[in-house]
């Protein structure tokens, strides 16, 4: 196998393979470019963007800055939106479902690094996939880790720390990211001006 397709595997690679160095710094470029665009020129924007993410399902929009490894290997769903700040490192496969909202200052990182100094410092590398099922929502500042998956219908509170597989229908949250409580079946009903007034009483007491 080539390095790309180690990388691609889950095997060990390296990551100054000239191959894959070249397309890192095609979309390396394509990221610098996107993020100097005026937002206000949405032709350009979708342009360069549509050049660099690799699978597009449908409707989609990321927001200013933006950065990822390789853009080929981000699969997005319809309906997908990410927040300014949005990182993906695709060195594996990052995949969304449909309907996927991701809050600011989200990273999502496929890439690790062995343990033992010398094959770290050789610039040895792995990668394994990230996926997120339909309907998830992403709070502000999550990181997500090599090889999670997260279930449609998630929410996954602001600051988590996703290590480990995240099921459906759940609020998880925390570093490391555990469930909390199932999704409630009545939240079409919630009176978000009296939760708000509700959580200022608490905290005044």
């Amino acid at each position: 196998m080539n390095e790309r397709e180690k990388m691609l595997s889950g095997a060990i690679y390296k990551t100054g393979d000239p191959e894959l160095r070249d397309e890192l710094h095609r979309a390396k470029d394509l990221c610098w470019e996107y993020n100097q665009t005026r937002p206000s020129d949405r032709a350009k924007r979708k342009e360069i963007i549509n050049s660099l993410i690799g699978e597009r399902k449908g409707s989609y929009h990321i927001e200013q800055p933006f950065w990822c490894d390789y853009g080929s290997n981000i699969s997005l769903g319809d309906n997908f939106y990410a927040n300014h700040n949005t990182v993906i490192l695709d060195a594996a496969k990052v995949t969304f479902g449909d309907n996927v909202f991701v809050a600011p200052n989200c990273g999502f990182y496929t890439a690790g690094h062995p343990v033992d100094v010398e094959r770290r410092n050789a610039e040895l590398e792995y990668a394994w996939p990230i996926t997120v099922g339909d309907n998830v929502w992403i709070g502000g500042g999550v990181h997500v880790m090599p090889g999670v998956s997260i279930g449609s219908g998630t929410i996954i509170a602001g600051g988590s720390v996703v290590t480990k597989n995240i099921p459906e229908n759940v609020i998880a949250g925390g570093n490391p990211c555990r469930v909390i409580r199932p999704v409630p079946d009545d939240d079409r009903t919630t009176d978000f001006k009296a939760l708000y007034e509700e959580k200022q009483k608490k905290q005044a007491l």
